[in-house]
């Protein structure tokens, strides 16, 4: 199998044809509104891997929250898991798009493409709640699916990459669990890779970007319900950079030096903080890049870093 190459922009013009490729696979879901979101037919597999779904985690009212687990076809023993979280600034994306992820299921992994609701369907804190909803199901039903329950990392870009990084920050916020599946269970991840997310929504405005993330319409503002400078605590409650400590899992952070839609300086920011709470952080910062990479590289620095966390053939409790 040649090696993907990947172009990875978030922009509203890509997400918006990916909306509208050929037939879905499942209905669509409703917004705050009633209005239909439709589904893009699902990403398959790599030569050498399988699908399984979708899988229903979870149901928030009457919707039906699912994933689709992606497996090799074939196994040694239990995979590490890597958790994809889709990007499109909380209000679009699909967990049917392909991802870079999905190569790795030829390296001895396993991968989850989740779903969240949208800022159009629920305000934060919905969408962790769906997030650590998928991760409780994955670990509950680790031997059914041949998954380490001990070995979960997540990766996500944008507003997947801020969802990621919330998920490595919050292990320990009551709070943040929601209510769907045994909260027994651990949320905790092992390994976090935050691809250009925000981290500190009421910073963004104050490093350079091209639009208004203080704007009543803002992707920031219709995530929390309100204007992000009117609603700061609500704003701090869904910043990664708010829950870390010195618990949390190691973190792999990437981002274009040119990234004018999430700023840069987002990212200084979560590894100035994890750094000072004695977190392993890597950053790697993209030069030239805005928001998105290209070519094989990035994949190949992710790839390094779970390898090294997940295949380093030590137990990691969930904790």
């Amino acid at each position: 199998m040649k090696p993907m190459r990947w172009c990875l922009v978030v922009s509203l013009s890509l997400v918006l044809a990916g909306r509208a490729a050929e037939s879905t696979n499942e209905a669509g879901r409703s917004t705050r509104s009633g209005q239909r979101l439709q589904e893009p037919a699902r990403a398959q597999p790599p030569s050498g891997a399988k699908v399984i779904g979708p899988l229903e985690f979870g149901r928030a009212g009457d919707k039906s929250m699912r994933l689709d687990l992606y497996l090799p076809e074939r196994s040694d023993g239990p995979l590490p898991l890597v958790i994809w979280i889709y990007g499109g600034a909380w209000r679009m994306g699909s967990r049917n798009n392909p991802s870079p992820a999905l190569s790795f299921t030829t390296n001895g992994y396993a991968v989850a493409h989740i779903s969240y609701r949208l800022s159009q369907e629920a305000v934060f804190p919905a969408q962790i709640h769906d997030c650590k909803a998928a991760v409780r199901w994955l670990r509950t039903n680790a031997k059914q699916y041949n998954l380490d329950p001990t070995r979960f990392a997540v990766w996500g870009p944008s507003a997947g990459g801020h969802l990621a990084a919330l998920l490595g920050t919050s292990g320990d916020v009551a709070e943040l669990d929601g209510a769907v599946n045994d909260l027994k269970t651990s949320s905790r991840v092992q390994a976090v890779v935050d691809w250009f997310g925000p981290t500190d929504l009421l910073q963004m405005n104050k490093a350079g970007s091209s639009m208004d993330h203080d704007a009543t319409h803002s992707p920031e503002s219709q995530l929390i319900g309100g204007p992000i400078q009117e609603n700061k605590d609500r704003a701090a409650k869904a910043n990664p950079i708010t829950y870390v400590s010195r618990d949390d899992p190691p973190f792999l952070i990437m981002h274009g030096d040119q990234d004018r839609t999430v700023p840069f300086n987002q990212s200084e920011l979560l590894v100035e903080a994890l750094k000072k709470a004695g977190v392993e952080a890597v950053f790697v910062p993209i030069k030239g890049a805005g928001h998105g990479f290209r070519g094989p590289e990035p994949v190949n620095e992710v790839r390094q870093f779970l390898d090294r966390h997940l295949k380093a053939g030590k137990e990691l409790p969930p904790k």
